[in-house]
């Protein structure tokens, strides 16, 4: 089991988003170059050279600023009060569209379920490379159009969290032949659906407003509804709730965007690990109706001997670069307005604590 950590929550509360980011760098102080430095021995690790990552961190901070000026600001007061150039928060906030371009390796495999029943909730395993473990915290963000809470990585303006309408966002990696860093970054689109939608449907215009080059699963959830978008290059494809549940791992369920899936970096693992969730889904809805709470729906993410791995737990000879390991398991309840967030597998979460976050009303 994975021993408890006490992590950072840091609250940011300027109106103005350049002293968001000084605000940000402020409270991560050393640990967000920390983060910076283990990331870029990573772009190297996976044969990226650090002339390619800046080429590519200047495209897309280019695109965040015709497309979301504020965001572009934010980092600049985020590289600015760490004292590192603007490319570089850039490249951290980027570092999906990055590393889509590596060559023999394996991104981190998450695993997420939604419900839509007599209220909405879900829970998403987040896995990443082991020794960013020290490198992501929790936030409390007010300032922008909607406060929110959540889950981030050092110098990211978002990823997973809840907002104060009650929108939450779950974040799932996938991967297309024709992934390019281009576009909005997608962390990014997390950060301004939080900062400002309202509702589901302001999330999808922000969503498909964003022109994205690289792909991903964003789970959208608010008080009565809930949507998966399936991002790839180009297009934006809307997965409605099945017997109200929508469950991603991290291959596209549109068949279309299927098409162009990249071979051998998921499959057959994201495939085992929905049919496993499915499976529980089903034979829940059979004798029950279906989970109608999240303490009855974290469950269906644990892994027993011999299942798909929905925790994952790296090998003990992984070197880095390929140990992947579930860093944190999140639950969203909209109703609440409430983002619990536990350290590690839904297993290890067993004995602890889960720390709560609501967001501050506007």
């Amino acid at each position: 089991m994975k021993t408890p950590t006490i992590r950072t929550v840091i609250a940011l509360d300027s109106p103005d988003p350049y002293e968001r980011g000084k605000q940000r760098s402020a409270a991560l102080g050393d640990e967000l170059l920390g983060g910076l430095d283990t990331y870029f021995r990573l772009f190297r690790t996976v044969g990226i050279p650090e002339v390619t990552v800046r080429s590519d961190a200047e495209r897309l901070l280019d695109a965040v600023a015709s497309w979301s000026p504020r965001l572009a600001a934010e980092m600049s007061g985020t590289a600015d009060g760490a004292g590192v150039e603007t490319w570089q928060i850039a490249a951290l906030n980027g570092r999906t569209e990055i590393l889509s371009q590596a060559l023999g390796t394996r991104p981190g495999e998450c695993s997420t379920i939604g419900r839509v029943g007599s209220h909405v909730f879900g829970v998403q395993t987040w896995d990443w490379h082991e020794e960013l473990d020290p490198y992501w915290h929790l936030q409390s963000v007010a300032g922008p159009a909607r406060s929110f809470v959540g889950l981030t990585e050092h110098g990211m303006m978002g990823k997973i969290g809840m907002n104060d309408a009650g929108v939450s966002v779950f974040l799932n990696i996938l991967g297309h032949q024709d992934d390019r860093p281009a576009g909005v970054p997608v962390h990014l689109i997390a950060a301004e659906v939080l900062a400002n939608a309202s509702s589901v449907a302001e999330a999808v215009d922000i969503v498909c407003s964003a022109g994205a080059t690289t792909s991903t699963a964003l789970t959208l959830m608010d008080e009565s509804t809930a949507v998966t978008a399936e991002i790839g290059p180009g297009a934006a494809i809307l997965i409605q709730p099945e017997n109200g549940t929508l469950a991603h791992t991290n291959h596209f369920l549109d068949s279309g965007l299927g098409e162009g899936e990249k071979p051998g970096l998921y499959d057959p693992d994201s495939q085992q690990r929905l049919a496993l969730v499915q499976s529980r889904l089903d034979q829940s809805r059979l004798s029950l109706c279906g989970p109608d709470s999240v303490d009855e729906i974290v469950p269906f993410l644990y892994s027993g001997p011999g299942e798909p791995g929905l925790c994952c737990v790296p090998s003990p000879d992984a070197v880095f670069g390929q140990r992947w390991a579930t860093l944190a398991t999140v639950t969203m309840e909209n109703r609440k307005r409430e983002m619990r967030v536990a350290n590690g597998t839904p297993l290890d979460a067993r004995g602890q604590e889960w720390l709560a976050l609501v967001p501050v009303s506007s």
